[in-house]
């Protein structure tokens, strides 16, 4: 059996088997991540298929339910400047659910990153990183459903005006 299929069905194993912090760091250990001690991974954690090798998660993490980490995107040959690069995850991190960490990225020693971001560039060491929580920005005028279209939706948003 070639690497290539052994990499990707330990991936689908790890992904819903038991044990997020000995069967499935130890599935992803033998695709070629570089785990350190204590990791838990949630269920349903996609890491990256064709380069696992160039994650490094640190002692003490934790990667959130439904999280996505990418070392990769690219078409055609691997390069740092066509979307290939290393993630790294230092120690003591904490990844809620739901966040998307792509390629270059160098999370620091301590920050916890808020469930549902997306992480496009470093994180400092000791910092709680995520959006600004949701607020309203529009009244609906008309609303989306069946019998109305995108478009009638779009036009009949009223924007709120906020004060600075």
């Amino acid at each position: 059996m070639s690497l290539s299929i052994k990499n990707r069905i330990y991936h689908k194993l790890a992904g819903v088997s038991p044990g997020g912090s000995s069967i499935r760091p130890w599935l992803h250990r033998r695709r070629g991540v570089t785990i350190g001690k204590n990791v838990w991974i949630s269920q349903y954690v996609y890491i990256d298929e064709l380069h696992p090798e160039a994650l490094i998660i640190g002692d003490n993490c934790s990667i959130g339910l439904r999280s996505s980490i990418f070392t990769h995107f690219y078409w055609g040959p691997r390069r740092e400047d066509n979307g290939f690069g290393p993630v790294v995850i230092e120690e003591d991190v904490f990844v809620g659910p739901h966040c998307v960490i792509l390629p270059q990225v160098r999370i620091g020693r301590g920050s916890v990153i808020k469930a549902g971001t997306v992480v496009s560039r470093n994180v400092p060491r000791g910092v709680f990183w995520g959006t600004p929580s949701p607020e309203a920005q529009a009244l609906v005028g008309i609303p989306l459903i069946s019998d109305t279209g995108y478009l009638q939706f779009l036009r009949g948003l009223k924007p709120i005006r906020r004060k600075h």
